[in-house]
């Protein structure tokens, strides 16, 4: 790919129906013949995905996904905004044909989907209270306790995990925005007692909207992330393009020089 293109379909930001009806599930080519592949992200999850003042995608998601297509003959890439809780239904129906968007290669997403081999950022996950409060510092603090949630992502999933075995169940309630910003600030006013989910993202967001909130304790777990691909005859050929490419710019150190750039901190994964 020689050159990128760059959609922010809007019609993609209301919801499933918007998300599904605003992106045409057909593929396209370019001008110049090349397959346009459309790659779904999320608008509001700083530093990895959102969108900048112009109302472009932008962030180190997007950004690596860049560099990816720079090296990718044959195809092109366009960035797709799409909610959370609609993104692999997205996939699933080939509105979008690839995600990236911080999601962990958890167990339970490898039986249903194809991520790459090579793993584009390692992500921690912590806890993030009210400011001043002392009485969370652990998963096990959580129990009993109200923490916000989005539906089916893997910070989410852990805590549903843990559920199962807790002598009290954390409460989880569930984001009905779909908003990570939304929940930090449901913990600011004491809507929910925590949020768990990746601190460079928190972080982020805390600085940014000058919210009364910290992140306390000890990382919970470490989560290398992928780029999403569906499991079939074209996802496995996606896949064996890209892994080498991803593979390559791990070398050289263009990943961490975006890693720097976005978070500040070098967290590629070898």
């Amino acid at each position: 790919m020689k050159r990128n293109a760059y959609v922010f379909a809007t019609a993609c930001l209301v919801g499933l129906a918007g998300a599904l009806a605003g992106c045409s599930s057909e593929e396209t080519a370019n001008a110049d013949g090349e397959q346009v592949i459309r790659v779904g992200t999320q608008n509001d999850y700083p530093p990895f995905a959102f969108a900048d003042d112009a109302n472009q995608l932008t962030g180190y998601d997007v950004d690596m996904m860049k560099a990816v297509d720079e090296q990718l003959d044959g195809y092109t890439f366009e960035y797709v905004a799409v909610p959370w809780d609609s993104m692999f239904l997205a996939l699933e129906s080939n509105k979008i044909q690839a995600i990236a968007d911080q999601v962990a290669k958890t167990p339970e997403r490898q039986e249903k989907y194809l991520f790459t081999d090579e793993s584009y950022f390692a992500a921690e996950t912590v806890i993030a209270v009210k400011e001043g409060r002392e009485d969370i510092q652990t998963i096990e603090d959580l129990e009993g306790k109200a923490v916000g949630a989005l539906a089916g992502d893997s910070y989410t999933l852990l805590l549903e995990e843990y559920n199962e075995t807790a002598a009290e169940p954390i409460e989880l309630k569930y984001s009905e925005s779909g908003n990570p910003s939304e929940i930090l600030q449901d913990v600011q006013n004491g809507r929910v007692d925590a949020y768990v989910n990746d601190p460079i993202m928190m972080n982020a967001v805390l600085e940014k909207n000058d919210l009364g909130v910290e992140i306390v304790g000890q990382p919970l777990v470490n989560d290398d992330m992928g780029i999403v691909l569906k499991d079939e005859e074209k996802g496995k050929e996606l896949k064996a393009l890209i892994d080498p490419i991803l593979k390559q710019l791990k070398e050289d150190g263009t990943l961490s020089e975006l890693s720097e750039k976005w978070t500040g901190g070098d967290y590629i994964p070898e």
